[in-house]
């Protein structure tokens, strides 16, 4: 770590962070709907695009985007948006890259709602999924068509905890010209960053470790300003899955914690293993 380069726990704390004129310590709430211009040309020109600034909470909000900034540093991303839930991330995502005729290729060790996500709802839209096994390299690749646009996975799965070969899935989604999207939710960019293994994009359900005191529901997406800032955003701004300010900030106070509890909790797993181990009745 240098002063350059701050490392991860700093970064937990102070990445994104940007303080008023009143020179608060903590990151401040602001639970606003819109906001004031100067004028009716400032006005024109938020609303036209010509000039960066707030509008509207439903497009940016300054809480929201602090925790945005930190999460993405985190990741190692260019950009993240945050969601209402973990389910709205990964369905801004897949509106948000796809069209009907696409097809998905997704382990079939997924959270549920995501299963139905991809098989009630995307497949109403002409938006087809195939499942595979998680560790089946080969199914993988026996699953894709022309029509691909987008592998998906979790890992560890919820609830199975599979763990996958994210390097390994990665080449061979960018061999066949696809995307490789990773839920990250259950490592945390503190154990695990699938972006620097070659994932495209990361999703996360906030709502668990992020926060992990049970206290709000969000998600997140994050990966390049491209895909995440224009495609993934563009779906979010227009119809709405926006994280509150509150919530964002009970995530911001999740973050800063984030590296200690994921080494308590994997301390903690590993101690347990270690016990069952030696029971004979295991």
């Amino acid at each position: 770590m240098t002063d350059d380069h701050p490392g991860f726990d700093t970064r937990a704390v102070r990445a994104g962070q940007h303080r008023t004129a009143e020179q608060e310590h903590s990151e401040p709430i602001f639970p606003t709907s819109s906001y004031v211009f100067d004028s009716a040309a400032e006005a024109a020109a938020r609303f036209s695009g010509e000039q960066p600034g707030n509008i509207y909470s439903r497009f940016t909000n300054p809480t929201v985007r602090t925790f945005e900034e930190r999460l993405a540093s985190l990741e190692g991303g260019e950009r993240c948006v945050a969601t209402a839930s973990g389910m709205s991330a990964i369905y801004a995502t897949c509106a948000g890259l796809l069209a009907s005729g696409d097809h998905i290729v997704s382990s079939r060790s997924i959270f549920g709602s995501t299963t139905l996500l991809f098989t009630n709802f995307l497949g109403k839209f002409g938006i087809d999924t195939s499942f595979v096994a998680q560790n089946d390299l080969a199914a993988w690749e026996a699953a894709i068509r022309p029509q691909t646009r987008l592998l998906f996975l979790e890992t560890p799965s919820n609830p199975l905890t599979e763990v996958a070969d994210i390097r390994a899935l990665a080449a061979l989604a960018h061999a066949h010209d696809c995307l490789l999207v990773v839920d990250n939710c259950f490592c945390t960019p503190a154990l695990q960053q699938p972006l620097a293994l070659g994932a495209d994009i990361v999703v996360h359900s906030a709502t668990k470790y992020i926060d992990g005191q049970g206290r709000c529901v969000g998600g997140a997406v994050v990966g390049d300003a491209e895909r995440v800032g224009q495609d993934v955003y563009g779906f979010l701004r227009t119809c709405g899955p926006s994280m509150s300010p509150f919530n964002a900030w009970v995530f911001l106070k999740g973050l800063e914690t984030l590296s200690l509890r994921m080494r308590a909790h994997s301390a903690s797993a590993a101690a347990l293993a270690r016990w069952l181990q030696q029971q004979p009745g295991v």
